[in-house]
């Protein structure tokens, strides 16, 4: 077997092709927008690159591609004292365990000669709400920003060494239910009634505004755990830029507290119920008129919740449901929404975990974010559980 570093359009093109080949029998797989992953991989458009790098390869077996995998790092979000860890992602592969040693086996020398000392994967080179963990439970249509596997890849991984450093869990709600628990919602119709609290939802126009609001609300709520990265504000802007076709200003909603941002919520509808039908994931211009057609007809029935933060001097005083009240008065306008996913959260994070199931969601689905220690002698160590 060879290992091909992907390093020209015709290796890119061999890159988004090996997909398409793994999963052409899987009804589940829904094809990723190749445009999305390649900006990924552009300096010029990922701030990731200013304090980081990366690097993508190919292995070919005579002449069949049969694997891919990526290594990167963004030394802005590595902390003093923790696992220096870089990390590998967009890994796909047939069930060839050969073909898959030999990627990790590439990704793991090249990220140990930048300096690391253990590899998390597979993950995004960017923030979690995209292309983070392996599915290893629930193998069905993802939503929008979620990864599919198929169930042998948790096995290629564990052969190699890698070992779950933390599971993360995706809930479903049936808004259409009528078994949703009434006095619930009566209580969360209260907290949004209480004094100086103040409920809003996200301004394209004002769109500086509420990325600083943002970015003051998840240092708040996650800077005291070990799952913390530092965001940048460009890489909000690029997210927003990039999905704003499908974005909606009333999916997205603040809490203040006297003009303090203390609560952060975002959802997006399932744009994968879209792409599901384009088959290739190229933003042809056939392409895009038939997303802004299916979009106006209506075919995404399902919304993705990608990230939800109250900062810890609010946490447990029901602001959560608060916003969850505020969404749903939301969604009463919109009937063709049926669905909403709750993804993720972490197996460290048991406070949002409880908050997921008195609004009757239920269990979906698991992703895991694995690590490999290089030195192989170590102890290994999960994520601690926030307090």
């Amino acid at each position: 077997m060879e290992i091909i570093p992907v390093a020209d359009a015709k290796t890119i093109q061999a890159f988004h092709k090996l997909p398409i080949r793994i999963y052409k029998d899987d009804k589940n797989w829904v094809p990723p927008l190749h445009k999305m992953i390649e900006d990924i991989f552009d300096p010029q458009k990922n701030t990731g690159f200013v304090l980081g790098n990366a690097r993508r390869w190919l292995v070919k077996d005579g002449d069949r591609i049969v694997g891919r995998i990526a290594a990167f790092y963004d030394r802005s979000k590595i902390e003093e004292g923790k696992e220096q860890a870089g990390n590998v992602g967009f890994f796909e592969c047939f069930d060839n365990y050969e073909a898959a040693e030999i990627l990790f086996d590439t990704a793991r020398n090249w990220l140990k000669g930048e300096g690391f000392t253990a590899m998390d994967g597979p993950i995004n080179f960017g923030e979690n709400f995209f292309n983070w963990g392996l599915l290893v439970e629930g193998f069905q249509q993802q939503g929008f920003g979620m990864q599919y596997h198929k169930p042998y890849y948790k096995q290629l991984f564990t052969n190699y060494g890698f070992q779950t450093y933390y599971q993360q869990f995706s809930y479903h709600l049936d808004i259409t239910s009528p078994d949703l628990p009434d006095r619930f919602w009566k209580i969360a119709e209260w907290v949004t009634k209480k004094k100086d609290f103040r409920y809003q939802t996200f301004s394209f126009k004002e769109q500086d505004r509420c990325i600083s609001d943002f970015i003051a609300i998840y240092r708040q709520a996650w800077d005291k755990h070990g799952n913390y990265k530092h965001i940048d504000p460009n890489d909000l802007k690029a997210m927003i830029r990039d999905a704003r076709i499908v974005f909606e200003e009333e999916f997205i909603w603040y809490v203040y507290y006297k003009d303090e941002p203390i609560a952060f919520f975002m959802m997006m509808p399932d744009l994968n119920q879209i792409l599901i039908h384009l088959k290739n994931g190229k933003l042809s211009l056939f392409n895009i008129l038939k997303i802004l057609y299916l979009k106006r007809k209506k075919v995404m029935t399902r919304c993705r919740v990608i990230v939800m933060g109250v900062i810890p001097r609010f946490q447990g005083t029901g602001i959560e449901s608060g916003i969850f009240w505020q969404l749903r008065q939301v969604m009463l306008k919109r009937p063709w929404y049926k669905e909403v996913e709750l993804s993720w959260v972490g197996d460290f994070n048991p406070k949002m975990i409880a908050l997921f199931k008195p609004v009757g969601s239920k269990y979906a689905k698991t992703h895991e974010t694995l690590r490999y220690l290089f030195d192989r002698n170590k102890p290994f160590e999960r994520l601690p559980i926030m307090e």
